[in-house]
């Protein structure tokens, strides 16, 4: 069992402990020497890391996604933590609990699928309905629905995030469906449940999260149109302008072309469903962020990439 991690680091200490390589980089320092640039982590978060000596004897024993060892010394740099690690070796898998590396829903993953569930059960339309039980009874597709990360890093980048984020998204549109009587809510219910499922086949998500081979050459929305069209064949004299309006909520939910939407919403529950989508992505991503922040400022995160801009942590009232 690990004894210590990311959240628990404080400046000007020394530890012996495990990670996970996140990220693995040679790079030349000024004076012209090799060294080490490494991102570590655990499922408490990430650390930036620095190796300055012995990089060539050190380099060629592990990899990317590999477990291992280190002894270092935590310093701060631009407001950050940063390891600078003395020594380090690859670890066995026997020596490490998988569990303690990747982050994880704080939430019931049985019971988040059993709201889902509920959700799909009050859909109106019968074939709509048809098509989201085939789909969440399918129990090979859940396996991995209710395992899967939303995302590879920018939001709910943990194991069980794909089912969190599309609950949460469910009930940010049950709840606009209210107040725009003019919304067909099963259909935008629809949408909300099939957006993101063909992550389940875009990420890898055993040692570290990272894109398949077919997520990187088609992208998750061409994967889950695979699957839905095939669970909508599935279905006998499913409409097909239904259809057609449930492949549009798929292709157009990242609401611009330079976000990868192959069109742009064209009618009103897919506009919703991308801005709702995008506000329920970016608000989990800034608290997160927040809350994981690791600068000693109290009232400002770092400057986040992401965001191109550092947050504010002092918003609540006190």
């Amino acid at each position: 069992m690990k004894d210590r991690f990311v959240s628990d680091l404080e400046p000007n200490q020394n530890i012996t402990t495990t990670f996970l390589v996140k990220d693995k980089e040679v790079r030349t320092a000024k004076n012209g020497n090799a060294y080490l640039s490494l991102t570590l982590g655990d499922k408490s978060g990430r650390l930036d890391a620095k190796m300055w000596d012995n990089v060539a004897e050190v380099e060629p024993t592990f990899d990317r996604d590999d477990f291992v060892k280190v002894k270092g010394q935590v310093r701060l740099f631009n407001n950050k933590q940063q390891l600078t690690i003395h020594r380090m070796r690859r670890c066995r898998e026997s020596e490490v609990d998988l569990g303690d590396y990747l982050p994880k829903t704080t939430r019931d993953v049985e019971q988040m699928f059993g709201d889902l569930l509920a959700l799909v059960s009050r859909i109106g339309d019968p074939h709509l309905k048809k098509l989201l039980e085939n789909l969440l009874n399918d129990s090979e597709f859940a396996a991995k629905f209710k395992q899967a990360p939303a995302a590879k890093s920018l939001h709910h980048a943990w194991l069980g995030g794909l089912l969190e984020h599309t609950l949460s998204l469910c009930r940010l549109c049950q709840a606009l469906a209210q107040h725009y009587p003019e919304l067909d809510p099963d259909l935008l219910l629809t949408g909300a449940v099939l957006h993101d499922i063909g992550k389940t086949e875009e990420l890898s998500y055993s040692r570290s999260f990272a894109y398949t081979t077919e997520g990187q050459l088609l992208g998750h929305m061409i994967l889950e149109l695979d699957l839905i069209n095939r669970k909508m064949a599935e279905i006998e004299d499913f409409p097909p302008r239904l259809k057609t309006l449930v492949q549009h909520l798929i292709i157009s939910h990242h609401g611009e072309y330079e976000f990868g939407s192959p069109k742009l919403p064209m009618f009103p529950e897919s506009l919703v469903l991308h801005y709702l989508d995008n506000l329920d992505s970016k608000l989990a991503s800034m608290l997160d962020l927040i809350a994981g922040d690791t600068s000693t400022d109290p009232e400002w995160t770092a400057y986040n990439r992401m965001f191109e801009r550092p947050l504010f942590k002092g918003s609540k009232i006190k």
